[in-house]
């Protein structure tokens, strides 16, 4: 595991979320019908002029937002295979690790609150060298 990897989790657990509010977006548009009025007479007598409205959905425009879906799922999928690798690899590495990883990386904080967290005697500096350390193994 790398830094990079690690920091790709933050991105990947973002974009499953927007992602999934995409597929959301599309779906109530899949939901819109096309109306429209023709015109035409009764089938009996007397044959009257009369305006008929009809309704229902184009299969150029399914078709297009099906695509669309599919390619956003493959998007939830790559990032969520991500941030499982993330997770699992996350179990197999020390507890102090683990939260030093957690508040600089998942939570975003810089070194110095990072130590406020871990406490002890910790400085920014010397958690910072540490994770480095560890990131080098």
């Amino acid at each position: 595991m790398n830094r990079d990897l690690l920091e790709q989790y933050t991105d990947a657990v973002k974009l499953i979320k927007e992602t999934r509010e995409t597929i959301k977006k599309l779906e109530k548009r899949n939901s819109v019908q096309t109306k429209d009025t023709v015109s035409g007479s009764n089938s009996e007598f007397p044959f009257q002029h009369m305006h008929f409205v009809i309704q229902g959905k184009t299969h150029d425009e399914d078709d297009k937002i099906e695509r669309q879906k599919r390619r956003q799922q493959i998007q939830i999928e790559q990032a969520e295979k991500l941030k499982n690798d993330v997770e699992e690899w996350m179990l197999t590495i020390p507890f102090r690790m683990r939260r030093i990883i957690k508040f600089k990386i998942f939570e975003e904080m810089n070194w110095q609150q990072v130590a406020k967290h871990i406490g002890g005697k910790a400085t920014g500096e010397s958690v910072r060298k540490e994770f480095e350390t560890f990131m080098k193994k």
